[in-house]
């Protein structure tokens, strides 16, 4: 049951704030809430850069609120929120009646806490709201926990309300609202077995007892057989599971539902049955009475039920559940691994810069794009059907880096690869799919290959956010010759000829049944109302001994299907489809060897350009994105740490671009827009991005040299510049300096844009750090611009550093810590997060210089205890890769090197050279882990690889090489051409090899075309840099204190033989070259 204090009935703290409240009551029907015949007690809510106007109108019954919103092209939220007091227990529901008249957007249903920090929530996507009124219920088991510090329960008591409109498509419009209530409902029961009380004819009780053997079989002369089942009372449930009895079963039926054996409505209706067992979802059904009603049966014998069993409401809450049960149900490999609750991984597919792109998974299928199906490989061969789990597979890029996934299939002496390439322009790409099987055995093959196309996904169902994975609904698939048009949109082309196509309807099963039995159903053309048709094109396959056939296709990204303007002749399509791959190859390795790098380890070269890679094939035209399915959408957080690693890679262009599509989307005031997508700009508060902004353009200019550029982007760096002024303002009032609260004083207010504060926002030093830079480099840029705010901007950075540097000290005195916290709030270890200060925040001179080596000592203990299998661990993201470049800096350049050991070893698949946002001890349980590949990620694992390269020491204004080079690397050599750094490109080779008498020798030549040395010199630091004899140019030199050697002037050549290492220095002594202060 619930309470309600009332105030008029229910308590509702907004219109009756001053009365007292009386005894708790327990209605027994249902109560108003809110007859919306007033807007008073409603306030507007909006985000920034979202109108949201509260009105009256005419209601369903008596008076309406209406939601007048518009987005201004943009993304936010329009929420309407109510004060209440509404007490909850027991089971309940909230009914209201709505309608609309707006493009379709999200619709959520919220319940506040009294601390107003805990919400639960409904949110419903992209709702088509009707412009006739509907009643939407709400049901206790509907609501789930959204965010908060409690992280989860119940919501208990409820302090507020909130109806909001979040943008989906986004525009504007109104939504209506009118007689909100809430009811309690008795407590949800199992779903009971129940009884028989109707039979047309035959013994119905057969289909109910559990014996597949008995069964209800009508008699021959009943026309239309019936059988009603009562359950004894109203009981929700999720839908029928039929066994038919072999060769009995019926072709057309429908089941009916009614609340009083009367009135009776139509659940779900089977045509073109195909016997067996028939599963019916019927989500969210309520009914008293069940009956089936058989119109047509198969056969002339009639229909025999063998069973008939009522399935629980989570049997179909969604699609992928339903799914999942039928899979489970099915041979090993009929189904995609992710619908067995398997978790699966993929690789991206595509070109630089457009909108759309495919995927492709660790066994071959291949997703036709966003949210579209994937074509899935079977195999025909000597009377068996291969799949995915009859086989050994393996993954790989071509050439170990380029963006052409390759997964390879080994069945005994029988191989297919599956090659995936994109090519074309933005707007007109298109996928190309090459399919090459060889017979490795002694005796001829002739074999089938099916390429099935399924209601399902590569992006699984563990894959929740922004585009949910798993099922993907087919209505409708059309077979014209050589291509299939899937739901009048996109599909397939084939460019070798086809043997044939047959489709099915989910009636009449899926084709994977088929393909098990080396068959093709007929139909040529299916439509299914449930969204779940399937088929398949069928290829002939002749195999000689030791020889090899190849199937070619292709997937328009943008466009349906056409006619393929190549005559199917295989050497000819072979020849082609080659050409396209081969020059799809030569433009990648163009663009990914601007920088040439050489490593023993190769694997760690191939990573990184694949990186690079990945960042292109991810971006919507100029919008740099993480990824490409939960995460399409462009953060200036990701875009700044992803572009620092673009510039020092050679790909200007592309920073250029993000940076004059992102900038225009500042908000008036000067806030930076935490993220942008195809809504517009993203209105909340992550105090992160204003500092990210400035930075970026300011880096660009360090690399570039472009004044021109960088002083059109002059205001929008002063505007946020001015924001953050506006931000820390707020925390430098007079009760900001009290013991209890003086470690916030000065600092930016509470924000999530670190991911881990997102139940309650936090004083992140994340935001802190990034509000440093932002101030050091508007300052800088204005100093080259030649700004007169050149000034006032020096005075914050130097003010805002003071109060960032007190509130750490004041955060460990207070929390008692003795390491970097990051934030102020908790005193959290977060060694991630803080490696945001020293890359590119540049804090590490302000930092308490102890506090911080214990940070990374910490750090160290965890990581090797989390290595070793000391430490237990579920789960980590890869963000880690930052505390490399971390350790680098320290001068811990073997811990550097044993960390990029492990990070490397977890790439899923290894082959196909990337990180998704989460790794998952459990490689198979089905988690959410972001999308991959997560160039975030990667590009974080660029730049501590660059680092352990080359890396810039702003507190010196010196290019340090060498640091995490190990003598293990030396010993193969290192060569590094064409690096570009702030002061030009650079190119370098290191390398160790056997002098006279055997001793090592040593060797450095550094070189450049074009770059200016800067003030504090190239400073090489390679291990064992302390020498007997020292040369640079020839000319003897002695190393610094430190052991290394700066050079003044390029070329330079350096030769060493080192002499045996002196005492063991501690590592977390060695310099970073930061200014103590």
């Amino acid at each position: 049951m619930f309470l309600l204090a009332p105030l008029f009935g229910v308590a509702l703290a907004a219109t009756a704030a001053s009365a007292a409240p009386a005894a708790p009551v327990r209605p027994a029907r249902p109560v108003v809430v809110d007859a919306f015949e007033s807007t008073a007690p409603w306030k507007a809510q909006p985000a920034d850069g979202v109108s949201l106007a509260l009105a009256t109108d005419a209601g369903a019954d008596g008076r309406a609120m209406r939601l007048d919103f518009d987005f201004h092209g943009g993304g936010g939220y329009a929420v309407a929120h109510r004060a209440v007091s509404l007490d909850l227990s027991g089971n309940w529901r909230f009914t209201f009646r709505m309608r609309g008249a707006c493009p379709p957007n999200n619709l959520e249903f919220k319940l506040v806490d009294a601390s107003g920090e805990n919400v639960w929530w409904v949110n419903r996507r992209d709702v088509e709201f009707s412009k006739d009124w509907t009643t939407v219920t709400i049901k206790k088991r509907h609501v789930s926990f959204a965010w908060g510090p409690q992280g989860g329960g119940e919501p208990a008591h409820v302090a507020a309300l909130e109806f909001a409109v979040t943008a989906g498509k986004g525009g504007k419009g109104s939504v209506w609202l009118d007689d909100l209530r809430l009811e309690p409902l008795p407590a949800p029961e199992a779903t009971p077995r129940p009884i028989v009380t109707k039979s047309s004819s035959g013994n119905g009780g057969a289909a109910l007892d559990g014996d597949p053997a008995s069964a209800w079989t009508p008699a021959p002369n009943d026309r239309e057989p019936l059988l009603t089942l009562d359950f004894g009372g109203a009981r929700e449930f999720g839908g029928l599971q039929l066994a038919w009895a072999p060769g009995r079963h019926a072709a057309d039926y429908a089941v009916e539902l009614s609340a009083d054996g009367k009135a009776w409505r139509e659940g779900y209706r089977v045509r073109g049955g195909n016997g067996g067992d028939d599963f019916l979802p019927m989500p969210e059904s309520e009914a008293r009475f069940a009956r089936l009603r058989v119109t047509r049966a198969a056969g002339e014998a009639g229909v025999a039920l063998a069973e008939c069993a009522v399935q629980p409401l989570e049997w179909s809450a969604t699609r992928d559940r339903f799914l999942a049960a039928i899979a489970a149900r099915a041979p090993r490999g009929r189904y995609p691994r992710a619908m067995l609750g398997e978790m699966i991984y993929w690789t991206v597919v595509g070109i630089d810069g457009d909108s759309d792109d495919g995927l492709i998974d660790e066994y071959g299928r291949i997703e036709l794009g966003k949210g579209r199906l994937a074509v899935e490989p079977f195999v025909r061969d000597r009377g068996r059907t291969l799949t995915w789990n009859d086989v050994t597979v393996t993954q790989a890029l071509r050439e170990g880096q380029l963006p052409v996934p390759v997964v390879e299939w080994t069945a005994g002496d029988l191989r297919m690869s599956v090659t995936a390439f994109g090519a074309g322009t933005p707007g007109h790409a298109a996928l190309f799919a090459r399919y090459r099987l060889r017979n490795a055995g002694t005796e001829a093959r002739r074999d089938t290959l099916f390429l099935a196309l399924r209601p399902y996904q590569v992006n699984p169902p563990s894959q929740f956010l922004n585009t949910p994975g798993g099922f993907t609904p087919v209505r409708e698939l059309a077979w014209n010759e050589r291509t299939v048009l899937v739901n009048g949109e996109y599909g397939v082309a084939s460019l070798t000829a086809p043997l044939d196509f047959g489709a099915v309807s989910f009636a009449q099963g899926d084709i994977s049944d088929f393909l098990a039995e080396g068959r093709l159903p007929r139909a040529a053309r299916m439509t299914d109302p449930e969204g779940l048709a399937s088929g398949a094109i069928a290829y002939a396959v002749n195999l000689p001994a030791g020889g090899e056939a190849e199937v070619n296709v292709y997937f328009p990204l943008h466009d349906p299907p056409a006619e393929p303007g190549l005559p199917p002749d295989s050497a000819k399509v072979s020849r082609y489809v080659g050409e396209l791959q081969r020059a799809a190859e030569s433009r990648w390795k163009a663009r990914l060897d601007r920088v040439t790098i050489e490593l023993p380890d190769s694997d760690a070269v191939h990573a990184l350009k694949a990186q690079l890679a990945w960042v292109l094939v991810n971006r919507d035209g100029p919008a740099i994105q993480p990824g490409t399915r939960s995460y399409a959408r462009s953060w200036i957080r990701d875009g700044s740490l992803t572009s620092s690693a673009l510039l020092r890679l050679g790909e200007t262009e592309a920073v250029r671009d993000f940076l004059r599509w992102f900038a225009p989307y500042q908000y008036a005031n000067g806030k930076v827009p935490c993220c942008v997508d195809r809504r517009g700009a993203d209105p909340v508060p992550e105090h992160d991005s204003h500092g990210e902004l400035i930075y970026l353009v300011t880096e660009y200019y360090r690399y570039t040299g472009d004044r021109a550029f960088a002083d059109s982007l002059w205001p929008h760096v002063r505007a946020a510049a001015g924001y953050l002024d506006t931000l820390r303002a707020q925390r430098r009032t007079p009760e900001w300096r009290t013991q209890a609260e003086g470690k916030f004083f000065g600092l930016l207010p509470p924000s999530i844009s670190h991911e881990g504060y997102s139940a309650k926002p936090m004083h992140s030093y994340w935001d802190d750090f990034w509000a440093l830079r932002g101030y050091k480099d508007a300052a800088d840029l204005a100093a080259v611009l030649g700004k007169d705010e050149r000034a006032a901007l020096e005075r914050s950075r130097d003010e805002f550093e003071g109060d960032l540097v007190a509130s750490i000290g004041a955060a460990m005195r207070d929390h008692g810590i003795d390491y970097v916290p990051g934030c102020a709030d908790l005193g959290d270890f977060d060694p991630t997060s803080t490696s945001i200060g020293l890359t590119p925040g540049d804090a590490a001179g302000v930092l308490p210089r102890g506090a911080l080596e214990r940070t990374y000592e910490k750090y160290w203990a965890f990581f090797t205890a989390r290595r070793d299998g000391r430490e237990s661990w579920d789960a980590y993201t890869p963000y880690e890769w930052r505390n490399v470049g971390a350790m680098v800096r320290l001068g811990w350049r073997d811990r550097a090197h044993e960390a990029l050991q492990w990070f490397l070893g977890n790439r899923r698949p290894r082959g196909f050279q990337h990180w998704a946002e989460v790794v998952w001890r459990d490689e198979r349980a089905p988690r959410f882990i972001g999308d991959m590949p997560h160039t975030w990620c990667g590009t974080d694992y660029v730049r501590s690889v660059l680092d352990m390269l080359a890396y810039e020491r702003e507190a010196d204004s010196s290019l340090v090489i060498g640091a995490g080079v190990t003598e293990g690397w030396l010993d193969a050599g290192v060569v590094v051409r064409g690096l570009h750094t702030r002061w030009g490109t650079v190119s370098f080779t290191l390398r160790r090899q056997q002098g006279p008498g055997g001793a090592p020798r040593m060797f450095a030549t550094i070189e450049s075309q074009d770059m200016r040395v800067p003030r504090g010199g190239i400073v090489l630091d390679l291990p064992a840099t302390w020498a007997r004899s020292l040369q640079v140019d020839g000319e003897r030199r002695a190393p610094a204190a430190d052991g290394t050697v700066v050079l003044r002037s390029l070329p330079a050549d350096v030769s060493w033989w080192p002499e045996p290492p002196p005492a063991p220095r501690a590592p977390a002594k060695r310099s970073t070259g930061a200014k103590r202060r």
